[in-house]
């Protein structure tokens, strides 16, 4: 921890788990995005993506996929979609190491967040994470339970919600956007 600030200092032992939609892409709120063609990459996420590519051992997306569960889109759509994600972030200079999806429709699936399955599933996958070097990323209170039930640091995106009031109890920091987060950690001149 940096004693001035009490924030993290993060680097190559570190694991950077995100949600999908609303942090790396744009959202669309009500539905659902169920092909690569409705898929829009948020502003600066391809550069901030690069930038902590340097920094986090580690990169993972866990994601609710409810809409597969629901038949409103086929699991190959879904995997379809993930590829050419990470084809294109990849084409930038960053990486996702892996991605986590639950298709589940209850809530009480173990996968779903904010139920850790993804993130047990995760650790198991790459044995050298540690919860409490790990930071969490999403823009909603059911990304950041499931962060603090894994005893992580949370950034929560302002990209669908209002802000918090900080101090919060699930909450760590929250910033507008992944590229937002990236340039205050990152100076912004090394962005990209």
């Amino acid at each position: 921890m940096n004693i001035l600030n009490n924030k993290p200092e993060f680097n190559k032992d570190w694991t950077l788990f995100l949600d999908r939609d609303g942090v790396i892409n744009i959202e669309s709120v009500g539905s659902y995005i169920t092909s690569w063609d409705e898929f829009t990459f948020h502003d600066g996420v391809l550069d901030a993506l690069r930038s902590l590519n340097r920094v986090f051992g580690n990169i993972v997306v866990v994601s609710n996929q409810r809409g597969v569960g629901r038949g409103i889109m086929t699991l190959d759509a879904l995997r379809d979609i993930n590829k050419n994600m990470r084809s294109v972030i990849a084409e930038h200079g960053g990486r996702i190491d892996k991605i986590y999806a639950a298709t589940a429709v209850t809530d009480e699936d173990h996968n779903r967040k904010p139920n850790v399955g993804m993130g047990m599933q995760a650790q198991e996958d790459f044995p050298n994470i540690d919860f409490k070097k790990s930071v969490m990323i999403g823009n909603s209170i059911s990304d950041m339970e499931f962060g603090k039930r894994l005893n992580m640091y949370t950034i929560f995106l302002t990209t669908k919600h209002e802000p918090f009031s900080l101090p919060h109890d699930l909450i760590d920091e929250q910033f507008s956007s992944l590229y937002a987060w990236a340039t205050r950690l990152i100076p912004a001149e090394m962005v990209g």
